[in-house]
């Protein structure tokens, strides 16, 4: 999969896809990150690519033509299954979201800055838009990252154990249940007995029944999009292990 993003600070970008899991999808070749800055097609030799605003206001806007003649380029290269813009107004990302991202070969993000970009861009560009939330950022830069490494560790062969994103929190619009690790008891408290027993399906009837409840009190308006069948216990899928020890 591959991501150009375009952006005119892509040092902010480098340290968080250079790590982790982004990382080490890249190592593996399953994933191509790619950053082109804005400043290499600016207007004139003062590396000039924002503006002010027309009508008057506070703050710049970034310019059309160095944002056209990046994205020409690399349109003219290949095919893009999305253009997407990192905008406060656009639709908040969700893991449903990643998740059809995940299922593509060739995205674009754009970020915006300052002011944002002039709206003939996303008239005549954008296929998509996203926000990461109902704030404001510097630029589109840190969003983009959200969204990458979002999408990467949903990529085949990008996670140890691809079982652990099919749980993650959202995945089922249910928040994850409690998780425990060694040792059994720490500081006066304990992993619930059943964590222990090796009884699979009790345990993954425990799990649901802990993100119901945790989701029911945290996020209560991710219930009202939850199918009737998704409140039932889950249907047995293993078999009981032997218990663990406590250490």
């Amino acid at each position: 999969m591959r991501f150009d993003i375009v952006t005119c600070q892509p040092e902010l970008l480098r340290s968080p896809l250079g790590h982790s899991i982004v990382q080490r999808a890249q190592d593996k070749g399953l994933a191509e990150i790619h950053l082109h800055d804005l400043r290499q097609f600016a207007i004139n030799k003062h590396g000039q690519i924002d503006d002010y605003v027309f009508g008057g206001g506070a703050g710049m806007v970034l310019r059309p033509e160095p944002i056209a003649a990046c994205l020409d380029g690399l349109l003219a290269e290949r095919r893009y299954d999305a253009v997407i813009y990192l905008t406060p107004d656009g639709p908040t990302f969700r893991q449903g979201t990643a998740n059809r991202l995940s299922l593509l070969q060739n995205i674009i993000l754009l970020c915006g800055h300052y002011k944002g970009v002039d709206e003939r861009i996303r008239t005549t560009y954008i296929t998509d838009e996203i926000s990461i939330g109902d704030f404001v950022l510097s630029g589109g830069e840190l969003g983009a990252a959200v969204v990458v490494d979002a999408v990467v560790r949903l990529l085949p062969g990008v996670l140890g154990n691809e079982e652990s994103a099919l749980s993650d929190s959202f995945q089922d619009n249910l928040l994850s249940p409690p998780v425990y690790t060694r040792p059994a008891e720490w500081r006066g408290q304990e992993v619930p007995a059943i964590l222990l027993s090796g009884d699979t399906p009790k345990v993954e009837e425990w799990r649901h029944e802990q993100a119901l409840e945790r989701t029911r009190q945290r996020r209560p308006d991710l219930l009202a999009d939850l199918p009737a069948e998704a409140f039932e216990a889950p249907k047995p899928r293993g078999t009981r292990r032997k218990p663990y020890k406590k250490l």
